[in-house]
């Protein structure tokens, strides 16, 4: 393996390339990764230097406190490549400010925007054959940050691991979505630490998850802790309402993930001139309007699915089945931000980012 040192991030690079190797038709979302992933360790009270080298899996001690106390948090991103074989991100400093809001509400370092960005870029720069052209192709971006400080106390860590990988993809969700409106689990609560990116927050919601697979639903539309009245998040999404030709999302909170791309399609629904109400909205509304027919569609926003329709819900062992639509605002937006994404629209936001 050839040792580079560039920009003082250490540089060791694969001895060969697994791209020939991986059927980049048939990917499972997040199965598959590059040939390099980036770490940076935190010790003695500061950011040691970055290392980007060939994807491994590394040892670790067996009380580190990731394991015990769930320090653990990450993010969501996705590079794009254009028709000149440019990458681009989207929106990544919104990413970066907010895995530093997740990192102080888990007591964890924040990671230096050097590291972060610069560190990302390099990766990118290395592996930028993985990232495949044309509509339905990205490179999902993974960073994270554990702890690894050794010991049972019942203490924050005072050493952390700050990784990157990088995953090609394709779509995230195949085939119809149907949810379940939650009635008695939530996501998170009020002062707990659902606006975080972090780890426990989403395997909280696998046994839920499970119980609504089980009865067949992919997903469950997540309700407030106190009331079980107003509704939240979709699954790992946030999720919009179209009641006649309104738009609907609730506001961001403790409880409510701050998504990037949730904000994008405020940003573009505005942009077209789409009414949009960023309000509580609560479950009789929903229903009432499922019952008089002014309920046309509700979707879910986020970095891997981008916006994904949902066909139908159920509420108290009732299902609801949304209307066929001719012209969708879900598959309209969708279509205007992912060209804006793969650069085949302008960007009047100013939101893609060349590598």
């Amino acid at each position: 393996m050839e040792v580079t040192t560039l920009n003082d991030i250490e540089i060791i690079s694969a001895s060969k390339t697994k791209i020939n190797s991986v059927d980049f038709e048939n990917l499972t979302f997040g199965n598959v990764f590059t040939d390099h992933m980036l770490i940076c360790d935190f010790k003695d009270g500061s950011w040691q230097k970055p290392v980007i080298q060939p994807y491994a899996p590394f040892t670790i001690d067996p009380s580190a406190k990731v394991f015990h106390y769930g320090q653990a948090i990450f993010e969501g991103m996705k590079a794009y490549k254009d028709e000149e074989d440019a990458v681009w991100l989207f929106r990544p400093e919104e990413n970066f400010h907010r895995f530093n809001k997740s990192a102080t509400r888990m007591a964890m370092p924040e990671v230096p925007e050097a590291v972060f960005m610069g560190g990302l870029k390099k990766l990118l720069q290395l592996d930028q054959q993985w990232v495949k052209k044309g509509i339905g192709n990205t490179l999902y971006i993974r960073p994270f940050m554990i702890a690894t400080g050794h010991g049972v106390i019942a203490a924050p860590s005072h050493e952390y691991r700050f990784m990157i990988i990088l995953s090609p993809a394709r779509s995230y969700y195949s085939g119809e979505v149907k949810v379940i409106i939650a009635e008695h689990f939530s996501r998170a609560a009020n002062g707990g630490i659902g606006a975080a990116k972090a780890a426990g927050n989403y395997s909280a919601q696998f046994y839920p998850t499970k119980l609504a697979n089980d009865k067949g639903f992919q997903q469950i539309i997540w309700t407030d802790d106190a009331t079980h009245t107003k509704l939240e998040e979709a699954g790992t999404m946030n999720v919009f309402f179209r009641i006649n030709d309104t738009l609907f999302t609730a506001p961001t909170s403790e409880r409510i993930l701050d998504g990037v791309t949730r904000k994008s399609v405020i940003e573009l629904a505005q942009r077209e001139k789409i009414n949009i109400e960023v309000r509580p909205v609560l479950v009789e509304e929903l229903i009432a309007a499922a019952k008089n027919g002014s309920l046309k569609e509700i979707f879910g926003a986020g970095t891997a699915a981008v916006i994904n329709p949902i066909v139908g819900f159920s509420y108290q062992d009732t299902y609801f089945e949304l209307p066929q639509l001719e012209h969708s605002m879900a598959i309209d937006l969708k279509e205007k931000l992912t060209n804006i994404q793969h650069k085949l629209a302008e960007d009047t936001f100013g939101w893609t980012v060349k590598v």
